[in-house]
């Protein structure tokens, strides 16, 4: 009954008892890890999960891809999948209102599972959060180059590209996380409110009335519907990014939750709003959606302000931009949980003393997502597909992170805290077989070409992992001790 009332009482905006002695047992933690400790306002958290998700790149990316599938029910896709991640971030939450530490997910899932899928947990996060990087590093030599050739008829080299945007975030996360949070925050507004701006237009020009071949699903097949739902999932991956702020975040158990479900109830409207808009301004156009290069640009003709489009494009180079720097500041702040924990070498704990930042793990971070796109680059590989391939690497390794999380969250409220109701124990499941949905729905059918090796190449990484966790020797995690 006790632990029933301190958690209506933590639902209605109040922290429980339980929740603020944790709380100050973490506090007393935190200082260990060399982090500034809760200088982050709750606007600068959410700024991590909203550039963590990079919203202006679905209408520019995904909503096209996922129209292609899914056509007139891409909108319904986005309703649907935005119901999905609801259910994951209801689970993450809840471990955030308890928890904060800056090993994110990773934390929570060790926290109950054992070792071993402890260790899956942070290795698939940390490669979700560098290859997510590496990802964006691609888009943006892709999408630079494109806007340089059609002002100049020139572009420039893909390695200077792709070190001009790499350097500049890394910097910033090791100086000061309020300076990457506010960048954050400011790119994010700008970018999506010249979007908004568009939608509207077009909306405007369609008229108040619906269109009827979106609402009746006209010529929707369910294996498209299926193979688009899973993309339309993939638009939210990384709107869990805020976890990793735990020790730097103002109000951690409050700010944090609020982050996570925040990013993903707007991230869902906007992205339907975006997906049912799109169509309809393509319908207007005649064009093709599934098959244009920049449809940004075509819904600002539709709507009557051609000159936006070029906004947007320099919109979407920022927020690939942004979208790196948020995802290199939490793979540092994984990274040094994992250093803390013995599982990655004990000179990535080091932070620097005045700036309080990861100093190792974000240089390691840093190269790491550069690597393979300097690789890739000098190879002549198009951004494109460098942005599709190491995204998708990405994908695989938030998802399993994500139905590890919920896999976990019956456990960890029941053994830690004495809460168990009808929501925890089907909530969690919901989810978990979701992600499961996610990860077997876009492996059948077989993608073509690289698509269809990435499951492999992850799989040798865990496997790889797994190796690495059971010859090495390992200090108890620090985030057992909390609980």
């Amino acid at each position: 009954m006790a632990a029933s009332t301190a958690e209506k009482g933590a639902g209605i905006g109040e922290s429980s008892p339980i929740e603020v002695s944790e709380k100050t047992a973490r506090d007393q933690k935190a200082a260990g890890y060399g982090l500034r400790h809760g200088v982050l306002s709750p606007l600068e958290t959410l700024a991590q999960s909203v550039s963590g998700v990079c919203p202006t790149l679905t209408p520019f990316v995904t909503v096209p891809l996922v129209f292609s599938l899914a056509g007139n029910g891409t909108w319904l896709a986005y309703i649907l999948a935005t119901g999905g991640i609801l259910l994951v971030a209801w689970c993450i939450s809840r471990f955030a209102r308890y928890s904060s530490s800056p090993g994110s997910l990773y934390s929570y899932a060790a926290m109950i599972l054992p070792p071993w899928l402890g260790a899956v947990a942070a290795w698939s996060l940390l490669l979700a959060y560098v290859m997510g990087s590496a990802s964006n590093i691609g888009g943006f030599y892709y999408f630079a180059n494109v806007m340089l050739r059609n002002a100049t008829g020139h572009g420039l080299s893909v390695l200077l590209l792709s070190a001009i945007v790499a350097a500049p975030p890394v910097w910033m996360v090791w100086r000061d996380v309020k300076v990457s949070a506010r960048a954050m925050l400011a790119i994010e507004a700008v970018s999506t409110t010249v979007v908004i701006v568009v939608l509207a237009l077009v909306l405007f020009r369609h008229g108040l009335h619906g269109d009827a071949k979106q609402l009746h699903l006209r010529g929707v097949t369910l294996g498209g519907f299926r193979q688009g739902l899973v993309f339309a999932v993939y638009s939210f991956v990384g709107f869990e990014a805020a976890t990793a702020l735990g020790s730097e975040a103002r109000n951690p158990l409050k700010s944090i939750p609020r982050a996570v479900i925040l990013t993903s109830v707007v991230g869902g409207l906007f992205f339907t709003i975006c997906a049912y808009t799109e169509v309809v301004g393509f319908g207007m156009s005649g064009g093709d959606l599934g098959t244009s290069e920049s449809p940004m640009h075509v819904l600002a003709g539709v709507g009557g302000v051609p000159v936006l489009g070029w906004f947007i494009d320099v919109g979407a180079l920022v927020s690939l931009f942004a979208g790196i720097l948020a995802s290199i500041t939490a793979a540092a702040r994984v990274l040094l949980l994992m250093a803390h924990n013995g599982l990655a070498h004990g000179s990535l704990r080091a932070t620097h003393a005045r700036n309080e930042t990861p100093t190792g793990a974000t240089i390691a971070t840093g190269v790491a997502a550069f690597l393979p796109v300097a690789f890739f680059a000098a190879k002549g590989t198009s951004g494109l597909d460098v942005y599709g391939w190491l995204g998708m690497l990405a994908v695989y390794g938030f998802v399993v992170s994500y139905g590890l999380v919920c896999f976990a969250l019956p456990g960890y409220l029941r053994d830690h805290h004495g809460v168990e109701n009808a929501a925890t124990k089907t909530i969690p499941w919901i989810a978990f077989f979701a992600m499961v949905f996610a990860v077997v729905a876009n492996l059948y059918p077989v993608p073509e070409g690289v698509y269809g090796k990435l499951p492999y190449i992850f799989l040798a990484y865990i496997g790889g992992a797994l190796l690495l966790f059971a010859f090495r020797s390992r200090a108890k995690p620090a985030v057992q001790e909390e609980s």
